[in-house]
């Protein structure tokens, strides 16, 4: 499938969304699959409250969601009504035909819903936006004051801010990404890359283009920063790094920004920690203007293979699940795109690496294969074991491999 035209305009701006009294439902089947965490826990509530009066409201909150989201929307009828998905966890659902196009629902039932919170693909709209995200960069600022350094705005001032604190007696590991082999090391590569300016395929075709200068600078830069990492660095996730962080144990990190309300808390960690504990925008590195990461929204879509009073029922529920009154409740539980939500200090490493000029995550459906390549075929250069030259060539080999398996090159 082609997907010639994506648009998220103004992903920042703020949403309008009603909670609908009662949800104004007589019958229906709403399926929730989704990942699990705070924010979309309380998404899955208010949709919940919808149950009643012949409506039936079920929910699977799972870290394991991509893995099941193709196979469930298959069925038919698709064992879920609605999966909530992210701009690469959609792409699988576009390529399988798996989910119906929104303009139907939204005319009749959107009418609060902004132009900026339909995702629509080749004109049609697929999902509804309701909260952003991104990675970007975390500091204590007690420590860089110690180690007598600035905030660092660039890869390249973080490496001289770690260096300075390690050569200061501060700590021997002060910096660290998600780089878990997989696809936590894959979405590095990715963002680090990105921030390069340059483009991952060759124009109008799936064949890849990052087994260049800008793939070996990205990937030695990578390893510059995780020489300043603890050497399990291959094992770090988003729950990895957040609890080294609220330990106390990092000065700097690479991290998500939906991680902010969590750190920021007052559960888990310390008041040392967390009143110095800064989020800022995404660093850029080699002279560039482009934050090394990528904008991501999370939204919900609706399962194609479910009969239309489902299908309606479940637009409702999840308008319902996505309200002003939600978000009150919820407000630093993410950075929310819906009317209501007031940014707080959580939200503001998000907001800044988005005001800057950071592209969205590729919503491309060969991106797939190329993120799968690079969390497999990157460790082995992390650790020493080969070069940035024979880690890239791995890379294309095992995506064009798969990429043809897919019938994405001939």
């Amino acid at each position: 499938m082609c997907l010639k035209k994506v648009a998220l305009a103004g992903a920042m701006a703020l949403l309008s969304t009603s909670a609908y009294a009662g949800c104004g439902l007589s019958g229906g089947s709403v399926r929730i699959l989704s990942n699990d965490f705070p924010a979309l826990q309380a998404v899955a509530a208010g949709a919940e409250a919808c149950a009643g009066g012949g409506v039936e409201v079920s929910k699977n909150q799972t870290t394991e969601h991509r893995d099941l989201q193709v196979a469930a929307l298959t069925a038919n009828p698709a064992e879920y009504t609605t999966a909530v998905v992210a701009n690469s966890s959609i792409v699988p659902l576009l390529n399988e035909d798996l989910i119906r196009p929104l303009d139907d629902l939204v005319a009749k039932h959107g009418g609060d819903l902004q132009k900026h919170q339909l995702i629509t693909i080749d004109g049609k709209i697929m999902a509804i936006a309701f909260m952003a995200n991104a990675q970007h960069l975390f500091y204590r600022s007690d420590i860089l004051e110690q180690a007598g350094v600035a905030a660092p705005t660039t890869y390249e001032d973080v490496l001289a801010a770690a260096e300075a604190i390690r050569a200061a007696g501060i700590m021997k590991h002060p910096f660290a990404l998600n780089t878990k082999t997989g696809w936590n090391l894959g979405e590095e590569f990715i963002n680090m890359y990105m921030g390069t300016g340059a483009p991952m395929f060759k124009a109008g075709t799936a064949e890849v283009a990052i087994n260049n200068e800008h793939g070996v600078a990205t990937l030695n830069m990578l390893k510059d920063l995780v020489a300043y990492s603890n050497p399990d660095f291959l094992t770090f996730d988003s729950n990895a790094t957040q609890a080294l962080w609220e330990a106390g144990e990092l000065a700097m990190a690479t991290m998500w920004g939906s991680r902010g309300g969590a750190i920021l808390d007052d559960e888990g960690s310390s008041e040392a920690v967390t009143s110095t504990t800064v989020l800022s925008g995404a660093p850029t590195w080699g002279g560039g203007s482009t934050p090394a990461s990528t904008l991501w929204w999370d939204g919900f879509t609706i399962a194609k293979n479910i009969s239309d009073e489902d299908a309606e029922a479940t637009f409702v529920a999840m308008l319902n699940g996505i309200s002003t009154e939600m978000v009150q409740a919820n407000n630093d539980a993410a950075v929310w795109l819906i009317k209501g939500y007031a940014p707080g200090a959580a939200a503001q490493g998000v907001s800044a690496t988005a005001s800057s000029g950071t592209e969205p995550y590729p919503m491309l459906p060969f991106m797939g294969p190329l993120h799968t390549a690079l969390g497999n075929e990157l460790s082995d250069f992390l650790q020493g074991k080969e070069s940035a030259e024979q880690a890239l060539a791995d890379v294309e080999a095992a995506y064009t491999t798969s990429a043809k398996e897919k019938g994405f090159l001939n």
